[in-house]
């Protein structure tokens, strides 16, 4: 992972946990690393955080703990080049991440493709729980029919129930502000690709604070800790 790199990976890990997780830019990072005698430009810090911002979620992933049956979906905005873009994103009845997605556009294709991950990833759930959305609803409509069809068991599944209310969504509505307040200190994104990449980056690290994911230790491990067992 780490191969052919001119610095150490302790030195790449910390700065690329530290973009992620604090509200630092990275000609801050670039002072601090000066400050401890490593000399990096921000350039540099910038193409480590591309470069390990996709690979450090795949292996949480598969660390990941089981999510509950009751699911709260909700989208919220995201600013590239100055235009608002969309994060479409779900967590569990205990508040944790069930899933995200990123997308240009705010319709049902977009949603669909979100609950279509979601879905294939975690399984389907007993409920889930929306705003006023149509769009929403309908494409929960949709993978719901697509996922019994494709179910190749006997057993005859039920359907997605979908609780539609504005006030019951208040607890993704909650969780969505992790994200904005790692984003806002940003100033936004230059690029849509830049977006994805660095927003999966923080969903990571905003599931490592919930302790989402299954090491051998049974203990609650901090960020550095997780960065470094998902590195090794």
């Amino acid at each position: 992972m780490f191969k052919g790199r001119h610095f150490d990976r302790s030195v790449i890990l910390l700065c690329v946990r530290w973009y992620l997780a604090y509200n630092l830019s990275l000609r801050s990072l670039e002072e601090i690393m000066a400050e401890r005698g490593i000399s990096v430009d921000h350039a540099t810090i910038h193409r480590w955080i591309v470069r390990y911002s996709p690979e450090l979620p795949k292996r949480f992933n598969a660390r990941k703990q089981a999510v509950t049956a009751k699911w709260h979906v909700d989208e919220t905005y995201i600013k590239v080049r100055g235009q608002w873009k969309y994060l479409y994103r779900a967590i569990d009845s205990h508040g944790d991440t069930v899933e995200f997605w990123f997308s240009e556009r705010r319709n049902l294709t977009a949603a669909k493709r979100f609950l279509r991950k979601a879905l294939k990833r975690h399984g389907r759930p007993e409920q889930i729980v929306i705003d006023g959305s149509q769009t929403n609803r309908e494409a929960i409509l949709s993978c719901d029919a697509e996922s019994r069809l494709q179910d190749r068991s006997r057993r005859r599944l039920k359907l997605i129930r979908i609780r539609q209310s504005q006030y019951l969504n208040n607890r993704i509505e909650q969780d969505h502000r992790a994200v904005k307040r790692r984003v806002r200190s940003m100033l936004g994104f230059k690029s849509a690709d830049s977006a994805r990449v660095i927003l999966g980056g923080i969903e990571l690290v905003h599931m490592m604070r919930k302790q989402q994911a299954k090491y051998a230790c049974r203990k609650q491990l901090s960020l550095a800790e997780q960065f470094h067992l998902l590195a090794a």
